[in-house]
């Protein structure tokens, strides 16, 4: 049994939220560097970090990987008590969470420790994790395409979409697998403190701070045909011309495609409809613009191309959950909430 942990925070440090990553036996090293990587990449204005991001194991000491190497883990599960965010990367030996949809009881408790209120993230299969804990319940979730059937098999009280990059439900979020704990990760930090700090995490790390589509894009299919034409060049001039109305009829005429044969591939390519994609570049912008100008709500919206505040704020209301006037005071003020 490791000592206690005893939590410090002085000085500026202090006001920063903490993420704790549970390291289990089996881990994949690369979905443990996710969250160090993007969270620690935060900063304010003044260059200060955002969060404190930290790795705890069942006990402390080496944990194994799925590689030819172990990593040492300085912490036990004492610390997950301590989490403002725990993460919950996959592993290749979850053991009962992933065949029985139970949790061991070194592993229950473990995440005992856990206070309510916490904020509970997965990376690919580690929501089988989440699950075994009842904390999936009633809600929607994802994980790795290729555990989707077998994850909703195993948790029937869980809403599984294998079709999405991640699920935001407030204070449980869930990714795809692997790299789209990257998506999840810029995700939070944008939640958190707005575009412009996700944007610079995204650009410092060489990663786009925002993905179109989901994973079914990722799952192997046949290769479709070499002459067969694309959208993306439709969708360039799209976001060159947000504030003209969507016309598919003369998309499609200049990519020499039928519309039905445009609005199929363009959902196959993107993940969404057409309609559903220029909304979301939308209010993308109208984010930018709330967070970067002083631009007035009838200007930032048509900028967006939305036509009127009126419209902007239904659709901003809808994806946001706030209104464009409360998302400027938040975001433009540095005192986002940390979740």
């Amino acid at each position: 049994m490791t000592a206690p942990v005893t939590v410090t925070r002085t000085g500026p440090a202090a006001p920063r939220h903490r993420v704790v990553v549970l390291a289990l036996p089996g881990l994949l090293p690369f979905e443990l560097g996710i969250p160090h990587r993007i969270f620690g990449q935060a900063r304010d204005a003044a260059g200060q970090r955002l969060y404190e991001t930290m790795t705890c194991g069942l006990t402390a000491g080496p944990v194994p990987t799925d590689a030819d190497f172990a990593v040492h883990v300085g912490h036990g599960p004492e610390l997950l008590g301590t989490a403002d965010t725990v993460v919950v990367p996959a592993s290749y030996e979850l053991g009962p969470a992933h065949e029985e949809g139970r949790l061991t009881p070194e592993l229950a408790a473990a995440l005992a420790h856990v206070r309510p209120g916490t904020r509970l993230v997965s990376i690919c299969t580690g929501s089988y994790v989440l699950a075994a804990a009842g904390w999936l319940d009633g809600r929607r979730a994802t994980t790795h395409w290729a555990s989707a059937a077998h994850f909703q098999q195993l948790f029937p009280a869980v809403e599984v979409d294998a079709d999405v990059l991640f699920i935001d439900d407030g204070d449980v979020l869930t990714s795809a697998g692997v790299a789209a704990g990257i998506d999840l990760c810029l995700h939070l930090v944008r939640r958190d403190h707005g575009t412009a700090v996700a944007n610079d995490v995204a650009r410092t790390t060489v990663v786009p701070p925002h993905r179109d589509g989901g994973q079914a894009q990722f799952i192997a299919r046949p290769v479709p045909e070499p002459q067969l034409a694309s959208t993306a060049a439709a969708r360039g001039r799209l976001l060159g011309r947000l504030h003209e109305p969507l016309r598919l009829s003369e998309m499609a005429r200049q990519e020499a495609m039928s519309v039905r044969t445009f609005t199929r591939r363009f959902r196959e390519e993107a993940g969404l409809s057409p309609g559903q994609w220029l909304t979301r570049q939308r209010v993308e912008r109208a984010r930018q613009l709330l967070e970067g100008t002083e631009l007035s709500m009838d200007r930032v919206a048509e900028e967006a191309g939305f036509g009127s505040a009126q419209s902007m704020r239904k659709h901003l209301q809808s994806a946001l959950g706030v209104t464009p006037t409360a998302y400027r005071r938040t975001f433009r003020s540095g005192t986002a909430p940390s979740g």
